[in-house]
């Protein structure tokens, strides 16, 4: 049985899955499309967790750690290479000098 509600009026949660690839090919691409999505999205997250009645402090612990996390992201290449590694690379470990190292006439 097909679905009285129109694919494009439909949430996530409510596509079948073979209703997926045309809900998705339903959504607006165009720059006033993605606009759109962004302001939607920013008005659902102001009035969810900003403008309350009662609010907390959970909306800015919200964006404080999606910022935490975005910053972390951009920096993992250069964070990566100052790891502490069970066994360290060789270009890190200090090496004995020659000395310590040759071997004593027999």
């Amino acid at each position: 049985m097909a679905s009285v509600v129109p694919v494009k009026d439909e949430t996530l949660l409510e596509v079948k899955l073979g209703e997926l690839p045309r809900w998705i090919l339903m959504w607006d691409f165009s720059p006033s499309g993605t606009a759109g999505v962004f302001r939607r999205g920013y008005y659902w997250y102001y009035n969810k967790y900003i403008n309350m009645k009662k609010g907390s402090i959970s909306g800015f612990t919200t964006v404080l750690a999606a910022y935490v996390l975005f910053i972390y992201c951009l920096s993992y290449n250069e964070l990566k290479h100052e790891r502490l590694r069970k066994y360290p690379e060789e270009d890190t470990l200090c090496t004995l000098p020659t000395t310590f190292l040759a071997r004593a006439p027999p």
